[in-house]
């Protein structure tokens, strides 16, 4: 796919409709897309992105059809389906070099044993020159990784942003927008860069006086700057909706009485609850579900001494995510003895939240049980201020 994004800058990259697991990791429901761009200049042709391993002879096409050379590749990230396919386009363009810091640099040579004679390392906010055209880079550590960088196209006021602001979403519209676009970026925001919220605030600090027309990301459609800036705003802020989260596993029944019982509890007390049922849920969701929430209760029962593996790995996936939840519970059920509580909460050292007393009982839920679950609601109400 080629597409003109603005006056002799193209996306040259691949899209990959039906891939539906990154990393071995993150499913992909709607597919992805690994955007290159081609930027040229009157006297130097750049490179933006280099691809997945997987689409690099799509890249080689569309670069055989609009760049009879290339003097610089821009290698914003070291991570693979970014930069897979320099080692092809070195082939068949090898007086290209590759540009990015000495950080990338590294994981370059370590992850695709490109020789270090084929670099050019640049500073924080230093510029190349294309001719009528200027590239300028801009640090953004920890985005998810520690080499990650920003290019900004100065004449044309374009931020090729790398992973920040990406969403996994195939689409043929190069300028997609709307609720689907938004809700692939959250979601993208939640499964990868939620834990580095923190850095994510200082980059966007870093970029807020850039004079930018038009996002680039290396993931999904580019973007009108002010809906996706904004999102983000939201998303890092430290405000939450007064939500509560229920992920929960039941083996026969008792657990998911517990969930039922709690949740119509809080629902009663004008509070939104969202239970995922952990052996079938899409994980990608819950990790959007917990971008904004303030509470979470996770409800396991117990095998053999500890929780069941979903409700472990479940509590796993929250504290690498790092969501800004205000509060946390847990709720489950054992048969004769365990310490599947103390198991949950030492897996959590990461979350800054309250904890709130939790219920674990002993088989199925009597009435005595459920009061108690009835407690929670209103420990959990009285938090919330409602």
């Amino acid at each position: 796919m080629i597409a003109e994004i603005a006056d002799n800058v193209h996306f040259v990259g691949a899209i990959h409709w039906d891939r539906r697991l990154f990393d071995e990791l993150i499913p992909l429901p709607d597919g992805t897309s690994y955007n290159s761009y081609l930027i040229k200049g009157t006297d130097r042709i750049a490179l933006i992105d280099a691809v997945d391993p997987s689409k690099e002879e799509d890249l080689l096409k569309n670069l055989g059809a609009k760049a009879e050379s290339i003097d610089y590749i821009i290698a914003n990230h070291a991570e693979q389906d970014h930069s897979g396919g320099i080692l092809k386009v070195l082939e068949s363009y090898p007086m290209a070099k590759v540009v990015t810091n000495e950080k990338c640099k590294k994981s370059l040579m370590d992850l695709l044993l490109i020789p270090e004679k084929k670099f050019i390392t640049v500073k924080d906010n230093e510029s190349i020159s294309l001719g009528d055209k200027t590239l300028q880079f801009i640090y953004a550590p920890w985005v998810h990784w520690p080499e990650t960088m920003l290019t900004y196209l100065k004449e044309d006021r374009i931020l090729f942003t790398c992973d920040l602001f990406g969403a996994h979403l195939a689409t043929s519209d190069i300028y997609a927008t709307g609720g689907r676009v938004y809700e692939a970026a959250k979601r993208y925001y939640a499964e990868i860069m939620m834990p580095f919220r923190n850095n994510i605030k200082m980059h966007m600090e870093k970029i807020k006086d850039l004079d930018i027309e038009m996002i680039a990301p290396s993931h999904g459609p580019v973007h009108n700057p002010e809906f996706i800036l904004d999102a983000y705003q939201d998303w890092v802020s430290d405000d939450v909706k007064e939500e509560v989260i229920l992920p929960y596993v039941s083996m026969h029944g008792s657990v998911e009485k517990m969930v039922s019982h709690l949740t119509d509890a809080l629902v009663e007390k004008g509070i939104e609850v969202k239970p995922f049922n952990l052996t079938k849920t899409d994980i990608g969701q819950l990790a959007k579900a917990l971008v904004d929430a303030s509470t979470l209760v996770l409800a396991a029962p117990t095998v053999l001494l500890g929780p069941h593996p979903a409700a472990m790995y479940a509590a796993y996936l929250v504290n690498i995510l790092r969501p800004k939840l205000k509060y946390i519970s847990v709720i489950g059920s054992y048969g004769w003895g365990g310490n599947m509580l103390d198991q949950l909460k030492a897996t959590l050292p990461n979350l800054k939240a309250e904890f709130i007393e939790p219920v674990i009982i002993k088989g199925y839920p009597r009435k005595e049980d459920l009061a108690q679950l009835d407690r929670l609601a209103a420990d959990i109400q009285k938090k919330m201020n409602l």
